[in-house]
């Protein structure tokens, strides 16, 4: 296991060294279709286990910029797999990190993404829930980070107005899973105030259909795993679905 720590970062790879990360990325280079990708480096994550509160920083305390990639929660599995499809190299990896985990790419608790739908800002993403839900996409206006009882989520982080589409379960039909490709984000839509969604995720099409590539927190698994979209969206109200989309890679020369 490779672990170090400067003023800036703390890094642990797990069962990786640099020279694993930068041969899953020459491989992964390989596919052009950005679908393909994100399979392809999502799977090398399967049964990690489940790890929350990995992140270091609040209004309190310095932000860090952290790899974990011994223990993932929902969220930092996503950032993680994003920033791998945009690399080349484990440098750019952590460079392309800090462009999606934090706006403008700058390591601080009040510029982290804390949202799903804070992504809809980012390069290389695009928000089509609606056009994946046609007519059947419904829209709501949240005050992200705003609880219901007037207290905040996320204390030094502002209340942001927001509206969010999302396709709601009852009306997921073969239709919206068709329009479902691999490598799509899917966040879980949720009706608490304050939040945009409950849990993110990978779609991944197989043969038997589509499923929810994620890191599951529930005690029988908590770990990376796939799951059958339709069975896990069960008593779920909905779905958010962004997708990656073609970016001009550069190539990034800075450090820590």
């Amino acid at each position: 296991m490779l672990e170090y720590q400067t003023m800036r970062a703390q890094i642990l790879l797990g069962k990786w060294t640099e020279d694993d990360i930068n041969l899953i990325l020459s491989t992964a280079s390989q596919f052009s279709d950005i679908g393909e990708r994100i399979q392809y480096i999502s799977g090398k994550f399967l049964e990690i286990p489940y790890q929350e509160s990995t992140l270091i920083g609040n209004s309190a305390k310095d932000e860090e910029l952290v790899v974990n990639f011994s223990g993932i929660d929902c969220f930092t599995f996503l950032d993680y797999v994003e920033a791998l499809r945009q690399s080349f190299s484990f440098g750019e990896f952590l460079e392309r990190l800090k462009k999606i985990r934090y706006r403008s790419g700058t390591v601080s608790f009040q510029a982290r993404n804390h949202f799903f739908t804070d992504w809809r800002e980012l390069s290389g993403i695009k928000d089509i829930t609606r056009q994946v839900g046609g007519e059947k996409t419904r829209t709501c206006l949240k005050s992200l980070n705003l609880r219901s009882d007037g207290t905040l989520f996320l204390p030094g982080i502002p209340v942001t107005s927001r509206s969010v589409d999302y396709v709601p379960t009852a009306l997921i039909d073969e239709d919206v899973m068709h329009a479902l490709f691999t490598g799509d984000y899917i966040g879980i839509y949720t009706q608490i105030d304050g939040l945009d969604v409950s849990h993110v995720g990978i779609a991944i099409r197989h043969d038997d259909g589509v499923y929810l590539r994620h890191a599951s927190s529930a005690e029988s698994s908590r770990k990376v795993t796939d799951r059958l979209l339709v069975n896990y969206m069960k008593e779920k109200p909905g779905i958010v679905v962004l997708r990656p989309q073609s970016f001009h890679f550069d190539i990034f020369c800075g450090t820590l």
